[in-house]
């Protein structure tokens, strides 16, 4: 680490500008030198705040799962930070509801999710795949309390990885009769997603990280996960802003996951 910033006083101020929807200038913006020690150091301090409030970590999210970036961004790997039992929500049906009303610019990023059964072997996407209990297509909500939504990688570990909410669809079991039939789709499919039944952009599995299986495995690479976490691994589509009274659908093809859709309430 090499920042003049505490990482307790920014944990708390990042905390508290989330929770009363204040903007707030980034680490990066006020020292040059916040670096990702940094950045991960504010992060584990949040994690022990929410512990201490009496929340528990149910996984991690995935950020920059797009290695051009990391060149554009001078990055070695993938960004990450944790989820909290309070901010992942399942659907029922393919349906879910969520209000933004706390939040202060959110936007949706359609992503696979995947809930970790065991250690992640190897780096070969049918062997990461076996250490996998089931796979689900979520929504991430993302919120930033930087002005314009403008941030740098360090910022975005710094400020809860800007996780606001995940809602997961209907889960399917990946069995061992089912992994090569989804090692080669992950990479593959399709993704549609909509805003009150008009198209809004379509995605494909390569946009994580060539496969979102790769990315599960390039986490587990360079972090720790532990049977059941849940991993949300970066977005399918451009990241985009929502509001309250809209109705967003993503719909896959040549995937075997159910569509989700998501109302966004006030």
């Amino acid at each position: 680490m090499s920042s003049s910033l505490n990482p307790g006083e920014l944990a708390a101020e990042l905390a508290k500008a989330y929770a009363s929807r204040t903007i707030v200038p980034s680490p990066s913006a006020r020292d040059s030198n916040f670096d990702m020690a940094d950045a991960y150091a504010v992060e584990a301090k949040l994690v022990r705040m929410r512990q201490a409030q009496g929340r528990k970590t149910t996984g991690i999210k995935v950020g920059y799962a797009n290695k051009a970036m990391w060149r554009a961004l001078k990055m070695e790997t993938l960004a990450w930070a944790h989820m909290y039992d309070d901010t992942v929500r399942y659907s029922s049906g393919g349906t879910a509801f969520l209000s933004i009303g706390s939040m202060t610019a959110p936007k949706i990023e359609p992503e696979i999710v995947f809930k970790v059964r065991q250690p992640i072997p190897g780096t070969d996407p049918a062997a990461i795949l076996s250490g996998v209990e089931w796979v689900a297509l979520g929504f991430e909500i993302i919120d930033c309390v930087f002005p314009q939504w403008q941030f740098q990688p360090v910022d975005f570990v710094a400020a809860y990885g800007l996780h606001a909410a995940l809602i997961v669809g209907e889960q399917r079991p990946v069995t061992a009769e089912a992994i090569p039939a989804l090692a080669e789709q992950l990479p593959k499919f399709k993704l549609r997603l909509s805003r009150n039944n008009e198209l809004v952009e379509e995605g494909s599995g390569r946009n994580s990280l060539r496969s979102p299986a790769l990315c599960l495995g390039e986490l587990a690479r360079v972090t720790t996960l532990s049977p059941g976490d849940l991993v949300s691994t970066g977005t399918l589509t451009t990241p985009t802003l929502i509001a309250a009274g809209e109705n967003w659908t993503a719909e896959v093809e040549g995937l075997d996951v159910l569509n989700l859709s998501l109302q966004v309430m006030p």
